[in-house]
């Protein structure tokens, strides 16, 4: 058996096998400490990237200020129900904090926050105040008992300026003080687990709307009624609403309302001022100063081409709302008297799944017309959850749609795994080879980081388009998707790839083939402080330009110059705001989350900046959510999916700890197969507990007794317990 050991120094790392070979030469791990562009600085040019950051934050901030206006866009905002109200009373709160908004975020209670924002705002809170405990608690034993642990070794010297004897590459193999490592590994995972339970204990919800789907396309809602009457006497169905394919009337009645929109600026400004506006119908006329003098490019009285507009647009409208012909989709939604007959509808008809097909839901006179057996009932969403348009996307058209969009998604972003990729071939080509004597924190630290935030930045928006282009039925199916896709992605770019050293394609074929060059490229002394620095360009950087939204202002930019005339330029400015994406934040949340979890053991110094994140993050998201963005209204699985995505973080923290294990000191130590055992049982039982349901009993939560005094139908019943 060969066993590794390994000698740092600042800027190379030779490795030595035990069993008689002579130091492998690791200079082909093509990593940040091995390129001529990167190399390494003292303290891992932690120091250095602080300050810049911190004064770029200073830059953004005052930026901010100056473009307040767009900041002010949502509450203008004319929309809809619940929202407008919500809008009304946000302009009067932007006004008396205008002045201070860092102490109207602070001082902001929960309650005015749900009757702004909405419940989902307030889970969503709630979620990052839980991380930032979690993060404080963690922070406290890694700077007080694992850092100066690291710095009690001297494998990696005395410098002072050395940022790797903060790591736990520092101690020496065979040291007991690795098992304190491990240990505080799994006190960690507990600690995690304990504090999201308390977080999901919060979220509670109640639905009395069941939706089916495969119902047969000539059934009507009296037929459907009267089968739930007969198979379950015991439960009053409320209402039945049959789904229609209604995608063209949305799209139809929403241009319309902007027609009308246009046309009533343009008679405002002939009653007040007494003059008829010409406009250019071309896209970008007003910004070319000799459009008007090109042929076919004439223009045109504002109020008549609007009044034409608006008229055939109502026109066409009508003409689908009378056509009796409409595409029924085959789904319902059936609305029962309270949740406790919705869920012992639900029951039956998922009974059908555990027995194997013996029995079948209640019959009825209309079971077999019905074709009731090969229902699909489910809990309805909210009808602000539904995007009805997109309904009529399903079957084979929704599944091919979905697996061309999410291929050409990961062939795209394979490419762009990191950027270092960039870095790296620059190297090759040597035109940086003057800054090779400069051997700047600035050059070596700085750019890289930010430019892996940058890159990391820009994949939310690309998974985004894509996520909308897969037409999900319901926003809360479209956040979780977006969020599990932002999260694998960001994953793979911001933190595997760049631990392994995989900076390059052609280092990643070389690792595929060569596994000698895994244990070459892995937990070098330096890379800790990539990650760190990462860390702290998303806190400070990160935070600041997520208070610019620039996605959105140049959205917002190229919205304005296609607009067609002054209406339409005031109608964009008016539907600017936009609600709030809680996949994205969640993914982006969730795995800079990661980052500071994996390397919370081996790299201490990483918690502290990452407490930093979180704390700005949480008031900047707060801030976007009360005064920029619109509400949103999701299902509670989002928010639960979010639990159960932040759980990967200490078990990623395991695996970390474990690799650096077994190539430090083999697979049959004792640290080794004791975090080995920990890692195998806690995957096993997160596989259970999501994919199966099993331990799912070890959760209080999931006993939720409601208790209904159902006298009418069960006189001797007082309370139904759903397990």
């Amino acid at each position: 058996r060969s066993t590794l050991s390994f000698s740092f120094s600042e800027n190379s790392v030779t490795t030595e096998v035990d069993n008689g070979s002579g130091p492998v030469d690791n200079s082909s791990c093509f990593s940040a400490t091995q390129s001529t562009v990167l190399k390494g600085v003292y303290f891992g040019g932690v120091p250095i990237v602080l300050l810049m950051n911190f004064v770029l934050l200073i830059v953004f901030t005052l930026i901010r200020r100056r473009l307040w206006d767009y900041g002010r866009l949502a509450l203008i905002a004319e929309t809809e129900g619940y929202r407008n109200t919500r809008l009304r009373s946000s302009m009067s709160a932007e006004e008396d904090c205008e002045t201070d908004v860092c102490a109207c975020v602070c001082v902001c209670s929960e309650t005015l926050v749900q009757e702004r924002c909405g419940v989902d705002a307030v889970h969503y809170l709630s979620f990052q105040k839980h991380l930032v405990i979690l993060l404080l608690l963690i922070c406290v034993l890694s700077v007080t008992i694992i850092l100066p642990v690291n710095l009690s070794g001297d494998l990696l010297g005395n410098d002072p300026y050395s940022f790797g004897r903060t790591t736990i590459a520092n101690l020496k193999k065979g040291d007991l003080l690795l098992w304190l490592h491990t240990v505080f590994a799994v006190l960690y995972l507990m600690i995690t687990v304990a504090l999201l339970r308390r977080h999901t204990s919060k979220l509670k919800g109640t639905k009395n709307t069941l939706f089916v789907r495969d119902v047969p396309t000539a059934a009507s809602n009296e037929t459907i009624k009267v089968h739930f009457t007969e198979a379950y006497p015991t439960c009053q169905v409320t209402d039945v609403n049959l789904c229609y394919d209604v995608a063209k009337l949305i799209d139809l009645d929403r241009n319309r309302i902007r027609a009308e929109k246009n046309l009533r600026h343009y008679n405002k400004i002939l009653e007040y001022q007494g003059r008829r506006e010409v406009i250019n119908p071309r896209p970008c006329s007003h910004l070319c100063c000799c459009c008007s003098q090109c042929k076919g490019c004439e223009g045109v009285d504002a109020i008549e081409y609007y009044r034409s507009q608006e008229a055939a647009l109502r026109e066409e409208e009508n003409k689908q709302k009378e056509n009796k012909e409409l595409h029924p989709l085959g789904m319902a939604f059936v609305t029962l008297q309270n949740e406790c007959m919705a869920t012992y509808i639900l029951k039956d008809f998922n009974a059908l799944k555990c027995g194997g097909g013996a029995r079948g839901p209640q019959p009825s006179s209309k079971s077999a017309e019905l074709r009731v057996n090969k229902w699909k009932v489910n809990y309805a969403p909210h009808p602000h959850n539904i995007y009805w348009e997109n309904l009529s996307v399903h079957g084979w058209r929704w599944w091919l749609r979905f697996l061309l969009l999410n291929t050409a998604l990961f062939f795209l972003l394979f490419f762009l795994t990191t950027p270092s990729i960039i870095i790296s071939t620059i190297d090759k080509f040597n035109v940086t080879k003057p800054i090779n004597y400069l051997n700047s924190a600035v050059i070596s630290q700085f750019f890289p980081t930010l430019l892996l935030w940058t890159f990391s930045a820009l994949l939310p928006t690309v998974v985004y388009y894509s996520t909308l282009g897969e037409a999900h039925w319901t926003r809360s199916s479209e956040n979780m998707s977006m969020m599990y896709k932002l999260y694998t992605f960001l994953i793979f770019m911001v933190l595997i790839l760049p631990s392994l050293g995989l900076t390059s394609l052609d280092v990643f074929f070389r690792w595929l083939f060569d596994k000698q060059s895994v244990r070459q490229c892995v937990f070098l002394p330096d890379q800790g402080a990539f990650f760190v620095n990462y860390v702290i360009a998303a806190a400070l950087v990160g935070s600041a330009m997520e208070l610019l939204r620039l996605p959105g202002l140049l959205l917002y930019i190229v919205r304005l110059a296609v607009a067609h005339s002054a209406a339409e330029r005031k109608y964009v400015k008016q539907n600017q705001a936009y609600e709030f994406e809680y996949g994205a934040m969640y993914g982006w949340t969730l795995c800079v989350f990661t980052v500071i979890m994996a390397y919370s053991i081996t790299c201490p110094v990483i918690v502290p900046f990452g407490l930093l994140y979180l704390l700005l993050k949480h008031l900047v998201d707060k801030h976007n959510l009360y005064f920029a963005y619109l509400p949103a209204r999701l299902d509670r699985q989002v928010h639960l999916g979010a639990v159960n995505q932040a759980l990967a973080a200490p078990i990623i923290c395991l695996m970390w700890l474990y690799f650096f294990s077994v190539i430090r000191t083999g697979f049959m130590t004792a640290t080794s197969l004791f975090t080995l055992v920990v890692l195998c049982v806690t995957i096993f039982i997160c596989i259970s507990y999501t994919c199966f349901g099993h331990f799912k009993y070890l959760s209080p939560h999931n006993y939720n007794v409601s208790c209904f005094v159902l006298s009418e139908f069960y006189p001797n019943l007082q309370c139904i317990v759903v397990i």
